[in-house]
């Protein structure tokens, strides 16, 4: 069996706390039905030591190719140069704040060998604890993101698809909007769970408004533009999932994730019909310190 090629697509905006775990994961991933014929690295106007660091390992292995843009666009834009420029036929696409399980690139590519489907989605594990409120909140998300994906597949920091769109409109939902458009072609979408990757949570209650926020006006114009609704708008279905999953412990707390997921919907809409989003969102510092 002919093995998948697959180009690696990373937009990076001043990372230089994870990058170097990142690029490490991904050589060291356990691949044999993929041939990663290359690891691009999109610098969106970093200005900390990202580049150079990216550098040292392209003198390292010549895969790694770093392209770097000169001021912040955003990372839609960024998004387009890696779809400008990968050559092989399926496109990762991974957020320069994740590490990847050493098999989730390959685990997550494999479903690709059926001509129907045009994109997957990986699972994210959160590095907070659920000891303290917002490390709870987190963990209680990502884990309902994780069931409501098994109806239909929610797509975040690290998917694979075909590399069959030429570009993304500007949007602050980069991946749905990949979603959207490979679905728009005919393919099926599909969530595999057992592609594994960690990300850390926003770690005070403001961070996690602030990202909510950002996240539903996304979906909101992305809706309005294509119509393609992600998951996460079906309010009513999140509720079920959560009735038929409550925590057992932390009751208050769970109360406490649903207001405050009401209140950033509520802010999101707000922007949504006000017509604001920003391609170039504010950096939120806690997500960016990994360690797993």
């Amino acid at each position: 069996m002919n093995r998948l090629n697959v180009t690696i697509g990373i937009c990076a905006y001043n990372e230089e706390k994870n990058i170097t775990n990142l690029l490490n994961a991904l050589l060291n991933q356990k691949i044999e039905k993929l041939l990663i014929e290359e690891i691009l690295v999109i610098s969106d106007g970093s200005t900390d030591r990202t580049n150079e660091i990216v550098k040292e390992f392209s003198c390292k292995n010549n895969k790694i190719k770093l392209v770097e843009l000169k001021e912040r666009r955003g990372k839609s834009f960024a998004i387009n140069e890696i779809l400008k420029l990968a050559k092989s036929s399926i496109v990762v696409l991974e957020s320069a704040d994740t590490i990847p399980e050493e098999i989730a690139i390959e685990t997550l590519c494999l479903p690709l060998r059926d001509i129907k489907v045009g994109a997957t989605t990986a699972r994210a594990i959160p590095l907070n604890s659920s000891n303290d409120f917002i490390g709870f909140i987190i963990n209680l998300e990502w884990n309902l993101h994780h069931r409501l994906s098994n109806i239909k597949p929610k797509f975040g920091e690290l998917i694979a698809f075909r590399n069959v769109i030429r570009n993304i409109t500007p949007t602050t939902v980069d991946e749905e909007t990949i979603a959207a458009k490979i679905n728009s072609l005919g393919y099926s979408l599909k969530y595999v769970p057992e592609a594994r990757f960690y990300k850390k949570g926003p770690n005070s209650i403001k961070d996690f408004l602030s990202q909510r926020r950002r996240n539903h006006a996304g979906h909101l114009f992305l809706y309005k533009q294509t119509r393609y609704k992600p998951i996460t708008l079906n309010g009513l279905l999140i509720f079920f999932v959560l009735l038929f999953n409550f925590p057992k412990r932390h009751p208050l707390w769970v109360i406490s994730a649903i207001l405050l997921d009401i209140l950033s919907r509520i802010l999101g809409r707000f922007d949504f019909l006000r017509g604001k989003c920003d391609y170039r969102w504010k950096v939120i510092p806690s997500t960016k310190e990994l360690s797993v």
